[in-house]
């Protein structure tokens, strides 16, 4: 630690974090050309919450931060699992409704309801 409170990270660290981050970049490339079905937008997701966290914990210090700010970035990462888990759940859930063909099949289907 410094004087003034702050932590200081050799340029090492800087680096490596660096290279994990664009390996995992390439991660992301290489995934989206493998069809894993529903899963494309959980793995996407996941790599993202990864390189984030890396973000926020080496590059904005997060990692030697006091208490407080760490159980606000817990917080946030719980409420982004909560509103992920509500948009899946009603993604996967959905019934799929069968879309009109357009103004000549409901011209078609009011004649017939009208017997014209």
């Amino acid at each position: 630690m410094s004087e003034n409170g702050a932590h200081v990270l050799p340029l090492k660290v800087y680096l490596l974090i660096f290279a994990a981050l664009l390996a995992m970049t390439a991660l992301t490339v290489q995934v989206a050309y493998v069809d894993l079905g529903f899963l494309n937008t959980i793995v996407a997701l996941g790599i993202a919450c990864f390189k984030a966290s890396l973000v926020v914990l080496y590059f904005m210090h997060l990692r030697y931060a006091a208490s407080l700010p760490k159980l606000f970035w817990v917080a946030g990462l719980l409420w982004f699992v909560i509103l992920l888990g509500i948009t899946m759940s009603d993604y996967l859930t959905r019934q799929w409704i069968e879309q009109p063909q357009g103004w000549e099949h409901a011209a078609v289907i009011t004649k017939a309801m009208l017997g014209v």
